[in-house]
């Protein structure tokens, strides 16, 4: 019998492959995150160094984070989508319309609290 400690790691590990594949998966079929790591890789220490306080730091970085966050769920979104059917569909392209305006959403939030934190 494993103890609750070792399923608890064991449990720990699995997740962190499943989402370490999530991740290059995402970073190897669209371009559109591949762009947001770009930016990111830019935008992250650009954060830490020009917030003056701890929650402007954590602020700064954390919509860049969030903005990344909305696009792995707009791809797990197009992908079960375009396993479903490939056919062209009023509700398939609404669902993948709204996938888009939520991540079109997180990135006017970058410019919102960039915006008021450095101007």
């Amino acid at each position: 019998m494993t103890s609750l400690p070792g399923l608890l790691y064991r449990r720990f590990v699995l997740a962190l492959r499943y989402s370490c594949q999530g991740l290059v998966a995402c970073f190897r079929h669209e371009e559109a995150f591949r762009v947001e790591v770009l930016l990111a890789s830019v935008l992250i220490p650009a954060g830490l160094l020009l917030g003056d306080t701890p929650i402007e730091r954590v602020l700064l970085v954390s919509v860049v984070v969030l903005v990344m966050v909305v696009e792995l769920l707009n791809s797990a979104v197009e992908a079960a989508i375009d396993r479903i059917s490939l056919d062209p569909s009023e509700l398939s392209g609404r669902a993948k319309d709204l996938g888009s305006a939520a991540v079109f959403l997180s990135m006017m939030l970058v410019l919102f609290v960039w915006g008021a934190i450095l101007l």
